[in-house]
């Protein structure tokens, strides 16, 4: 995703960037790190639910001892928070290391504790995956602005938090898709997931009406800002709307392990196709004008 605001949309506007393309580079790997750490250490503390829910996919414990994996997440995380303190310093906005050290400490927390808490630690994951978005604009945009670019600027900050409420939407039914995914190793653990509290059918009829939700503010969006750009709307359409319209009806009666498997990967296809919209938008633009 910051690949892809970057140089398929930030990088062509006539602005000026607050990073060097190596720099930005070190931001996406700052942010790698803290994410890998993450799952390092979510999979240390999840190889009991692990062993139940996806036996095969089980790597701490099998192909790596704790031990190794301990280590493994104190490098990963402290190499991401060291590279978010130097670009904190190039930026000449040195109070903005305590972003890294945040994230991985919430990222920590949510695999000790969170992730028990019914809904929290859904929605937890889910704007750390936005603030992923919102990070570009907070080290390139913000440091760049003046106030001649003040607007200019205000505007694509503002497309960055568009975009970042549909990651974090998105990305929070798919979270609670995979609770009901793993209903059965969450129980075993004594975790107060949504399908454990409320029960699969009626969680996955809750996910469905609450798709309603984006699919209603995209369509609104497309009406309004895209409607005279032809190929964007089409692409909106059939690679967007029409995948989470889908989604809406098939999760509705979901209650395999499969069909949430597959469901939940199709969020990550819509996910990923409405990000690499804003490429097709600015393609859009560029040769209708």
């Amino acid at each position: 995703m910051q690949f892809v605001f970057r140089y398929g949309f930030l990088h062509v506007q006539n602005i000026s960037l607050a990073l060097s393309d190596w720099q930005y580079g070190l931001l996406i790997l700052s942010t790698a790190l803290i994410a890998a750490g993450g799952y390092v250490i979510n999979d240390i503390f999840d190889q009991k639910t692990d062993t139940i829910n996806k036996p095969n996919a089980v790597i701490v414990g099998k192909t790596i001892s704790e031990i190794q994996a301990y280590n493994l997440y104190i490098w990963l995380t402290s190499s991401g928070v060291m590279i978010g303190f130097y670009l904190s310093n190039v930026i000449r906005k040195p109070g903005f290391a305590s972003i890294f050290i945040l994230v991985a400490a919430t990222l920590y927390l949510y695999a000790t504790s969170l992730k028990q808490m019914m809904l929290i630690g859904n929605i937890i994951v889910a704007l750390l995956l936005s603030f992923s978005v919102i990070i570009i604009g907070v080290f390139d945009l913000f440091p760049a602005t003046t106030i001649n670019n003040q607007q200019q600027m205000g505007l694509f900050f503002s497309i960055l938090i568009d975009y970042a409420i549909f990651a974090f939407v998105i990305n929070l039914l798919r979270e609670i898709v995979k609770d009901i995914e793993d209903t059965d190793g969450d129980y075993n653990q004594g975790m107060s997931t949504l399908p454990i509290v409320i029960g699969k059918s009626r969680t996955a009829k809750i996910v469905s009406g609450l798709s309603l939700i984006p699919l209603f503010f995209i369509v609104c969006y497309i009406h309004r800002y895209l409607l005279e750009l032809v190929f964007a709307t089409l692409y909106m359409l059939l690679f967007v709307v029409g995948p989470l319209f889908y989604f809406t009806l098939k999760i509705w009666s979901a209650k395999s392990k499969r069909e949430c498997r597959i469901l939940s990967l199709l969020l990550k296809w819509i996910l990923l196709l409405g990000i690499l919209s804003v490429i097709v938008i600015r393609l859009n633009i560029k040769y209708n004008a």
